[in-house]
């Protein structure tokens, strides 16, 4: 995947565990645990908000993208 989530590391900088964040939130361990562990396949822009909020960070913080394979090439072409 293209899209890498550092929501571990803005965790342990903001000293908020996943439990905490998840009730903040408002979504389940469960959702917040795939976002976690780079298994989602897309966020909804409000979790995204949320998320935000409640860490007190940009997107950026949370989303990088690192192409990959064919992507790369072409990221290096352009």
């Amino acid at each position: 995947m293209s899209i890498i989530v550092h929501l571990d590391r803005m965790l342990v900088e903001r000293k908020m565990s996943l439990t905490d964040l998840a009730d903040r939130v408002g979504i389940t361990m469960a959702n917040l645990s795939i976002l976690k562990n780079n298994k989602a396949k897309a966020i909804r822009f409000s979790t995204l908000e949320a998320l935000c909020r409640e860490l007190a960070c940009q997107p950026g913080d949370i989303l990088k993208f690192e192409p990959q394979g064919e992507e790369r090439r072409e990221v290096a072409n352009e």
